[in-house]
């Protein structure tokens, strides 16, 4: 089993993205080929889960297009994301939420983590 960790560390690139949550709010940014050119689209949602360790970590985002949810599923190590920026930090008692895939409208927001800014 180490030998098997040590080769993946080997080969993955390391990358520094920042730490975010499932129910927190994400834009990826992540490069697309399309023939000879290459350009940068972003991904704007929530994360719902976030699964698996080392090489194979991946997370779902979950976004609404044109009333119809979408979900794109992205490895961690891809060379292909370029960024990743914490929008909102979500308030939620979960892990996985896939329980927002039934809900519409309002109800399907998640809401925000308040955080207390303290002075001396």
């Amino acid at each position: 089993m180490d030998a098997i960790n040590f080769v993946q560390e080997q080969l993955t690139k390391k990358t520094e993205f920042p730490d975010f949550r499932p129910g927190d709010n994400v834009v990826v940014n992540y490069r697309i080929i399309e023939g000879a050119k290459e350009r940068i689209q972003a991904y704007r949602g929530d994360v719902i889960q976030i699964k698996g360790i080392g090489a194979t970590k991946t997370f779902t985002v979950r976004k609404i297009s044109n009333g119809v949810g979408v979900e794109r599923i992205f490895p961690m190590n891809s060379p292909a994301i370029a960024e990743i920026k914490v929008l909102k930090r979500g308030k939620v008692r979960r892990a996985k939420l896939y329980y927002l895939r039934e809900l519409v409208g309002k109800k399907a927001r998640i809401r925000e983590k308040k955080f207390v800014k303290v002075t001396k």
